[in-house]
């Protein structure tokens, strides 16, 4: 795509709409994701400061208008970015960080792009529990409601009182402040949608500006020793070891049993593509041995699907996502 349309419309917006940021052309995303691949972004658009909703608003109009794609960046905790890259405007979201509002002990409030590791942290230095289950997992707050996540038997949208959304297109939702980028609250209830590691928002071509949790006042002797019992069970388990996206498969319950349990039994564990590999440790994790390419954390996928199919008749479904040029 022409760096230059892009550049245009960018500066445009930056002139109408003043913000502070920075900008990468053709930024190589495997510096920007949890496995480490992934080839070049035409820009790397990363905005910060008090004017980042306004305009990213102005942004995502002009975008529209101009055909130029936009994909929004939390983490790169739960992608596959494709070697050949991604067309458009990647816009980082992980200056837009922080608590918004007063504490209360009742609701806790962060911007999108805020990691959830600060998010507990902010939790537990304010007496507040609620987002435990949480801790050690990798990624921002936007991407975790974006996803559903879940872990250890509880997901975001357990404890999701609302959202904030600037929509980038039509995204579906019957209310006139959805047309020309207008900021909007939507609550979970009235949302729908939610399932296991699905939400809403999947449907939606929106960005995620903030989000509010449910939580209570709480001893923080337990909420720590809570944290701690989460993140030492990620660290057993080899969550941290080499560069991966965690559980590559959803669970299933009609399967019986874990997906990763499954794998093993199909005597994959050690099966290698390139430079990714079925962990040893754990057959629901894909890790990048220090050299995968896109490809081959995708064609590894690929073989242990067709596989599950053909000796177990059951259809695992990936719940990393696959962005960017796959041709």
């Amino acid at each position: 795509m022409n760096n230059k349309n892009i550049q245009a419309i960018i500066e445009d917006c930056l002139k109408k709409n003043p913000c502070e940021h920075f900008i990468y052309y053709n930024e190589p995303m495997k510096e920007h994701t949890a496995f480490k691949v992934g080839g070049p972004a035409d820009c790397l658009l990363l905005p910060y400061g008090d004017n980042f909703p306004s305009f990213c608003a102005a942004l995502f109009e002009s975008a529209r208008n101009n055909k130029i794609p936009v994909f929004i960046l939390g983490g790169g905790a739960n992608i596959v970015v494709s070697d050949k890259g991604i067309r458009g405007i990647v816009l980082d979201m992980r200056e837009w960080k922080g608590q918004l509002g007063e504490n209360n002990e009742k609701e806790i409030v962060f911007k999108s792009g805020t990691s959830i590791e600060a998010a507990c942290d902010a939790a537990f230095c304010s007496g507040l529990s609620g987002l435990e289950f949480l801790a050690g997992m990798p990624g921002t707050i936007g991407g975790a409601v974006y996803m559903n996540a879940r872990c250890y038997g509880s997901e975001i949208s357990d404890i999701l009182n609302w959202t904030e959304i600037i929509p980038c297109a039509e995204c579906g939702i019957k209310n006139e402040d959805l047309k020309n980028c207008k900021i909007k609250r939507i609550y979970t209830k009235e949302a729908g949608g939610f399932g296991y590691k699905q939400s809403p928002y999947q449907k939606m071509d929106c960005l995620i500006l903030s989000a509010s949790f449910k939580v209570n006042k709480g001893d923080k002797d337990k909420i720590s020793f809570l944290m701690e019992q989460n993140k030492t069970d990620r660290r057993t388990k080899g969550h941290y070891l080499f560069p991966s996206a965690g559980s590559v498969f959803k669970n299933n319950h009609e399967f019986g049993k874990p997906t990763g349990a499954i794998i093993d039994e199909l005597g994959l564990k050690g099966l290698k593509s390139g430079g990714a590999q079925v962990a040893e440790f754990h057959g629901n994790f894909i890790i990048n041995c220090g050299n995968a390419s896109a490809a081959d954390i995708r064609s590894l996928i690929d073989e242990i699907t067709v596989i599950a199919k053909e000796k177990k008749g059951i259809s695992l479904e990936p719940e990393v996502l696959f962005i960017g040029d796959w041709g």
